[in-house]
């Protein structure tokens, strides 16, 4: 009996191990906005550029706080092992020759003894000190302050800006891997499907072979072919495989997950594009130009900063300390408080202020030139992306009728190859055919789609919620 129990333990423990491989070996399905929002949740880029609004934050907080007040406590105590001194008339010399001199006036000592006036090494301070003060500054005017405080601002206005991009720039590369991953599906698909072809008509040929309706010659003919086809598939398999691996990599996930896509390629409705509409949209909204503008007022702001050490600074402050000395711990306590203005200019610092703002223009050229061409770039971009969009729109149609006919062909080719009408290099190219014109079709409707998603990154076409999912994501 207590076998027995130990028994079923052991099958219960190994039946829950079983459940839960199981559990975590099943395959995750992703749509197209999944993969996006899973990339937008682990992409390594978007949390670097996340961190970089927090600090472009963090910055705005602490140029504000160069302009409140500042509150500093400081105590200390010290204990002389050896005392200052300075030298000093000696008292003794001082005291007779002043007493002498009034004596002698008084005609009361005639030829005074006068001592020579000598100095002495003498110390007027106690062994044990303490100090407990507390100061407060407050700036009333400095311009590297307050132009530090719009500096910051423009900074994170600017990080906000390279969020936007960045998440663009993922959404992109998502839909293009998760495009290529659809189209490599596709293709094995389509491999597979002729190699159910190849593997009916080597059925049907050995049928037609043991009825002396097909020769010995055409039955090794079809399963040469069928042989060399099966490389074929193995490659469309590895090619889908590496497909999904690339997916996987962008989506920030582990290459080892077991994945399904839900979707195809197909396209409901084509769009008319304008290339001069598209070209004044990005000029607004692309947001690597917003970007490249912020920078350029961030700059701005920078050698406004530099500028400032032209100007003087103003600071008020005020401290209250309380203080005690002693040579024996009986201290002696005082207080003492003070309020008062700083003000300084500079007048001459080696013209590195001249400088500086020289190299912050500079810096702000360079920004310029940048928006230049990337303006030029994206013009390009956008013409180049609408021409290829147009040139799939004009073939798409005609290769959905290539494909209706090849497979019309193909199956006029198979009823002939039965009756004995036609040949097996007939069937075999019609099959070719089919093939061909279905991949065509496939990729000119990634083509079309990977045009697309380029366009919308180039025009700043992003939807808000990814930008809300992202901030979300990393609070």
């Amino acid at each position: 009996m207590k076998n027995f129990k130990i028994l079923t333990f052991i099958v219960l423990i190994a039946g829950f191990y079983l459940l839960s491989m199981n559990l975590f070996s099943q395959t995750q399905s992703f749509t197209l906005v999944d993969a996006i929002k899973t990339a937008i949740k682990n992409n390594s880029e978007t949390k670097s550029s996340l961190l970089e609004v927090k600090r472009a934050q963090a910055a705005v907080d602490e140029a504000f706080g160069y302009a409140l007040p500042t509150v500093n406590l400081s105590g200390s105590y010290f204990h002389f092992l050896e005392k200052q001194k300075m030298p000093f008339p000696d008292f003794e010399s001082l005291l007779n020759n002043m007493t002498y001199k009034i004596l002698e006036e008084e005609k009361l000592v005639q030829n005074p003894k006068y001592l020579p006036m000598k100095y002495s090494l003498q110390s007027f301070a106690l062994s044990n000190n303490y100090e407990a003060k507390i100061e407060v500054n407050q700036i009333l005017f400095n311009s590297a302050v307050f132009n530090g405080i719009g500096a910051s601002a423009t900074y994170l206005k600017t990080s906000q800006k390279m969020l936007y991009s960045n998440i663009s720039k993922t959404v992109k590369s998502v839909k293009e891997s998760f495009y290529g991953a659809l189209l490599a599906k596709e293709m094995l698909k389509i491999t597979e499907e002729s190699l159910e072809n190849f593997e009916r008509n080597l059925n049907n040929i050995r049928a037609m072979n043991k009825q002396g309706l097909a020769s010995d010659f055409n039955l090794m003919q079809a399963e040469v072919q069928l042989e060399n086809f099966k490389p074929i598939v193995i490659n469309a398999k590895n090619g889908y495989k590496t497909a999904l691996d690339g997916l996987k990599i962008v989506m920030g996930i582990a290459t080892d997950t077991e994945i399904d896509l839900i979707g195809n390629l197909e396209i409901e409705k084509l769009e008319n594009y304008e290339a001069n509409q598209l070209i004044e949209k990005s000029l607004e909204k692309n947001f690597d130009i917003l970007t490249l503008k912020n920078k350029i007022e961030v700059d701005e702001a920078f050698i406004d900063l530099d500028r400032s050490e032209y100007y003087p600074s103003l600071v008020a402050f005020g401290n209250y300390s309380f203080n005690g000395a002693s040579d024996n711990f009986d201290f002696i306590n005082y207080r003492q408080s003070l309020i008062g203005l700083s003000f300084q200019i500079n007048l001459f610092n080696g013209n590195r202020t001249n400088k500086k703002v020289q190299q912050s223009t500079i810096k702000k050229m360079q920004t310029e030139e940048q928006l230049v061409a990337l303006k030029n770039a994206i013009k390009l971009q956008i013409r180049m992306k609408v021409n290829e969009i147009e040139k799939v729109k004009t073939t798409l149609e005609a290769q959905q009728r290539n494909v209706d006919l090849a497979q019309k062909a193909f199956e006029i080719a198979n009823i002939q190859l039965k009756e004995g009408t036609g040949t097996q290099l007939e069937l075999i190219n019609a099959e070719f055919q089919l093939r061909q014109s279905k991949i065509n079709k496939l990729q000119s409707q990634y083509e079309y789609l990977k045009a697309v998603a380029e366009l919308d990154n180039l025009t700043g076409n992003l939807k808000q919620e990814y930008y809300e999912l992202a901030i979300e994501n990393n609070k």
